[in-house]
């Protein structure tokens, strides 16, 4: 019954874990559940197969405030008298997906987009979260075709702008999970470009761990594949994305060579909007350049990152956040002491607007 109680929530286990932990902090309540504790609830057995013991008093009160049932109903036998009708009623809404629809699922993204960049995953995450299983809801009960490919791209940019905004948040581990259910909808609609684009931004979590020459053979190997498959804009992106690797190994001609190939790259006019979603235009371009000379203590990042500040569309809260951080860090390497602390307090009180861990822990590093 527990794993019916959370799946009528539209929560995945990961996802109910975490809102527990939050739950217990918010209500006072000492029981803690971690997902491998939860999945042996769910399952009834122990690390080693055997059956359960008896659940801790604080486990099991947390779990009936949540749900208002007993512990021992929440794993009973669940109800299942209802499961086919469900399983009947799935298949007939995923029957009836046209165009139309479609193409409201997408301009539902692109709002979450927009909130996103400009007031943070903060505001956006669970918004984008509960798209996301909407989304896979209908994709895993719709029939091979083209509805399924289009939910399926679909269902791939939600869990790519989920990721992104996870790392954000601090939460590297859901970042990875997201993207890895990203690259299985990207498999899943045959659509090399997604693929390629999911793997390269997953190369940020491994930036974010350390794992810096990980990152850069996972970029490599996407632009290696990119190779005329893919739009000049996506093409342009994971030279920069390759740039900014290399400079986080102090790789500096490499690293400069590769964001000279992003801009030939970078298309002119307005990008083809068919393939993987990008925010790169040449503005984000010389800011992502600047922080690449930011990382080589490079005293032109200064210039570069000005500029940038100066061009960037007020509306890229998160972007802009990036980049103050990033300017503060190129001050520190020309000694500029008065600068640097105006420029990271700004960046520091934005980055706890957006609620951006990942800029706060960069801060806190300099």
């Amino acid at each position: 019954m527990l794993e019916q109680k959370i799946r009528e929530r539209r929560q995945t286990l990961e996802e109910f874990t975490e809102y527990a932990e939050r739950f217990a902090r918010e209500h006072d309540e000492p029981g803690t559940l971690s997902l491998r504790h939860l999945q042996r609830l769910i399952t009834g057995r122990g690390p080693h197969g055997q059956p359960l013991g008896p659940v801790r008093a604080v486990t099991a009160r947390l779990l009936e405030r949540i749900f208002e049932l007993s512990i021992d109903e929440l794993l009973s036998p669940p109800q299942c008298d209802d499961e086919t009708a469900e399983l009947r009623q799935m298949l007939d809404v995923s029957r009836r997906i046209d165009g139309t629809l479609l193409e409201l699922l997408r301009g539902q993204l692109d709002s979450i987009r927009r909130v996103d960049r400009q007031l943070g995953a903060i505001v956006a995450h669970e918004e984008v979260a509960t798209k996301a299983n909407q989304v896979e809801k209908l994709f895993a009960h719709s029939m091979p075709g083209h509805t399924r490919k289009q939910l399926a791209v679909i269902l791939t940019e939600l869990h790519t702008l989920a990721g992104w905004q996870a790392l954000d948040l601090g939460k590297i581990h859901y970042s990875w999970q997201h993207y890895e259910r990203a690259k299985h909808a990207a498999w899943e609609a045959d659509a090399e470009s997604y693929v390629i684009h999911t793997a390269a931004e997953q190369a940020f979590v491994l930036l974010d761990l350390g794992e810096t020459k990980k990152a850069i053979d996972l970029l490599h190997d996407s632009r290696r594949r990119a190779d005329s498959k893919c739009p000049p804009l996506l093409r342009s992106w994971l030279a920069a994305a390759n740039g900014e690797a290399l400079a986080a190994l102090k790789q500096r001609s490499q690293c400069l060579g590769a964001f000279d190939t992003a801009s030939e790259l970078l298309p002119s006019e307005p990008a083809d909007t068919t393939g993987p979603y990008v925010a790169l235009d040449s503005v984000h371009l010389t800011r992502w350049r600047g922080h690449a000379l930011a990382h080589l203590a490079d005293p032109a990042a200064v210039g570069v990152l000005s500029h940038a500040l100066d061009e960037l569309d007020i509306s890229f809260t998160r972007a802009e956040t990036a980049l103050r951080v990033d300017l503060a860090t190129a001050l520190t390497a020309i000694g500029d002491e008065e600068a640097v602390r105006a420029e990271a307090i700004q960046a520091k009180r934005m980055a706890a607007s957006i609620g951006s861990v990942r800029q706060q822990k960069r801060l806190a590093s300099l």
